[in-house]
């Protein structure tokens, strides 16, 4: 499909990938070209990107109120998260702790694939479920746990609906458990949606691991975090050379983790406004396109969700259609269902919030950013409604979809 080059692109997609900030890439030009050298090296180049890493780790460490030492960088979120998962429960289980796992049913599919690995070498993993608005019961999770739990990983926001997960809450029911089992339990959350919009301070949070995107608050792709707490056990994913204090091995990206230091300072310092700007272009959107399309579902809480997600179903129509006919003109977003083999495999999120499937094949979802006017918020109001209207007329989803399995369980959520 040919964009027209003639329309002016609005990208509401912010949530898959937020644009890069010309400050990170600033922060990253010292470390490029002939200064992209090995910080491992002895001579005074190496020594200029050892001091260059070091400092973007200070950066990071400050944001998230830890030392330093706990900050460990990698290429993205899906590995952030695949070793705080792995590492921990390997470690545990090597240990003689245990090897049950608990985990939610709405966590991105690093987090439930990294479950499913596990599952194939021995490891038990309950999956708690979530009610209608894809909120967790953080009673439920510490309920889940037993005498050989040895992880429990739970969200902080859900990059789908937005739902804001009581992860405080959650902390506080492993702790709970944890001291009646005796032993500390670790508790590790995916906060790659956060970072733009909500506190990341891990002692605030009760977490002893969690997992950052760059590329989803405005630094580079390839560019990730993990904080792992001191005294944490922890079996190292990737072997070699020993970086990251044995944890990561393989030649740091000095340029990207300075970038992402750059760009997680400046999104926290500016939360505040995001938070305001965001809610209030949301507010403005929902309200038009409830008014054009009054039978549309709003997914996830409405209060307690990201101030920049949108989460929406239309019945009648197929999301994948609406995202292909908003992209012609010129308005970028994502849908929350595919059609495979003429099968419909709707969001595992939405099969866990129960939202029926005539339903949650209409979904779409629209993440916004701090800088969109008004007038461009009017401009999804007018053009989405007539795109959904138009669709139900061409004759909406196909007869006879059925849903796939949902992704707790390991056929069903193979990548």
């Amino acid at each position: 499909m040919e964009s027209n080059p003639q329309i002016p692109r609005l990208y509401l997609d912010n949530a898959a990938s937020a644009p890069t900030r010309p400050e990170a890439v600033e922060a990253m030009i010292p470390f490029l070209g002939m200064g992209a050298t090995n910080p491992s090296a002895l001579h005074a180049s190496g020594r200029r990107a050892r001091e260059g890493l070091e400092r973007a780790r200070e950066q990071v460490a400050a944001v998230l109120g830890a030392t330093p030492e706990e900050v460990v960088f990698t290429s993205g979120g899906t590995e952030s998260i695949n070793a705080a998962i792995k590492g921990v429960a390997i470690a545990q289980r090597d240990a003689g702790v245990g090897s049950h796992l608990v985990t939610t049913e709405v966590e991105h599919h690093a987090v439930l694939h990294s479950m499913h690995y596990l599952e194939r070498f021995g490891f038990e993993v309950d999956y708690i479920p979530v009610d209608g608005e894809g909120r967790i019961d953080p009673a439920a999770v510490g309920a889940a746990m037993r005498p050989d739990t040895a992880l429990v990983s739970a969200m902080y926001a859900n990059n789908e609906v937005g739902t804001i997960q009581p992860i405080v809450e959650i902390g506080g029911q492993v702790r709970a458990r944890s001291a009646a089992l005796g032993r500390r339990v670790p508790l590790h959350t995916d906060a790659v949606q956060a970072a733009s919009s909500l506190t990341l301070d891990v002692d605030s949070l009760g977490v002893d691991s969690l997992s950052l995107s760059g590329h989803k608050f405005g630094a580079p792709k390839g560019t990730g975090v993990l904080f792992l707490r001191r005294g944490v056990p922890f079996v190292e994913q990737l072997s070699g050379g020993g970086q990251e204090r044995q944890r990561r091995s393989g030649t740091e990206n000095v340029a990207g983790a300075v970038a992402l230091a750059t760009a997680l300072s400046l999104a926290q310092a500016e939360r505040d406004e995001f938070v305001r700007l965001t809610r209030s272009l949301r507010d403005r959107l929902l309200a038009g396109l409830l008014a054009a399309c009054p039978d549309a579902r709003l997914n996830g809480s409405r209060e307690g969700r990201l101030p920049h997600n949108l989460h929406l179903c239309f019945p009648g129509v197929e999301g994948e259609s609406v995202v292909r006919a908003l992209d012609e003109l010129g308005i970028e977003c994502s849908a929350g269902a595919a059609c495979t083999s003429g099968a419909w495999e709707p969001s595992h999120v939405l099969l866990a919030m129960m939202v029926p499937l005539d339903w949650a094949v209409g979904s779409v979802r629209l993440t916004l950013a701090p800088d969109l006017s008004a007038e461009q918020i009017d401009r999804v109001i007018r053009e989405l409604p007539r795109v959904v209207h138009r669709l139900r007329d061409e004759g909406g989803p196909r007869s006879g979809a059925t849903a796939s399995t949902p992704a707790t369980s390991a056929q069903g959520a193979a990548p």
